[in-house]
């Protein structure tokens, strides 16, 4: 594997279903990741993107196909040595925050510190500057539920980085939290991964992430494309002539050869209906 590339995917798929049933909710995809960059993956929902990001973080396995963190290809090991690279190597934020009820914000953070060397005591210097980083040191005695939203979402990514992954995922870390301070975190994950020099991948649907991002994957039909490296093709609704990204289009159909994307399943509609009155 590259040095310079702290993830990298090589020809993943995943299948569900057979016959009429299957689905290919990642179909030959590759991708790399660099150090320090914040790469986000975007697409319509059922497009596959949940999938993707538990492949490539080794909680579901591909059915072709090879992943790579740092100069470990993880789609190679057994199952039971999983569990330990997941400690050392990759961090979770979930949209859900998924903290435990019971811990203190500081119990929380450093609970995934139990599965690596030196456990809790030995990372409590780290769990200190990160709370100090992340202004979670006048909370670190609070409880989850008293937290508000953007305080959890903080908490949650201090646990990710106690272990200084080289990769963090995060999976719809803005989905419960309100502008502000989505914009909040998307920062937080950005500048982390400039300063510590890990990467990060996000599954989105929020489009206030786009400006912060280093580079966007479009996920659709199992495919992912760039859309940095790539220009949006903008194209005009036919029914009503609102202006619609070709890209991110839902509703869109192929006529005498020609593609025509659409607003809403109402207009997509009216155009099957009576095709040549919007030509």
């Amino acid at each position: 594997m590259a040095e310079d590339y702290i993830l990298r995917a090589v020809e993943l798929s995943k299948r569900f279903g057979t016959g009429s049933t299957l689905v290919r909710a990642v179909d030959n995809v590759s991708l790399d990741v660099s150090p320090g960059e914040l790469v986000l993956v975007m697409g319509p929902s059922g497009s596959g993107k949940t999938t993707l990001l538990s492949m490539l973080g080794a909680l579901l396995k591909p059915d072709a196909g090879r992943i790579f963190v740092e100069d470990t290809e993880i789609t190679a090991l057994k199952e039971s040595r999983l569990p330990a690279l997941r400690a050392h190597k990759i961090g979770f934020v979930f949209q859900s925050f998924n903290l435990l009820d019971a811990l203190s914000v500081e119990e929380n953070v450093l609970f995934p510190a139990q599965l690596t060397p030196g456990g809790i005591r030995a990372a409590s210097g780290r769990a200190e500057q990160l709370l100090e980083r992340l202004g979670l040191c006048q909370r670190r005695l609070a409880l989850p539920k008293t937290l508000s939203g953007g305080e959890k979402q903080r908490v949650a990514i201090a646990r990710a980085l106690i272990n200084r992954p080289p990769i963090i995922f995060a999976d719809e870390p803005t989905g419960n939290l309100d502008s502000r301070k989505g914009q909040e975190v998307m920062m937080i994950l950005h500048d982390i991964a400039r300063d510590e020099g890990c990467a990060v991948v996000m599954v989105t649907h929020d489009p206030r992430c786009e400006e912060v991002a280093d580079r966007i994957l479009w996920l659709e039909d199992g495919a992912l494309r760039d859309r940095k490296a790539e220009p949006h093709s903008w194209l005009r609704d036919p029914v009503c002539s609102m202006r619609v990204d070709e890209w991110t289009a839902a509703h869109k159909i192929r006529y005498r050869g020609e593609q025509y994307v659409f607003c809403s399943e109402q207009c997509l509609r009216r155009f099957e209906s009576q095709p040549e009155k919007y030509l």
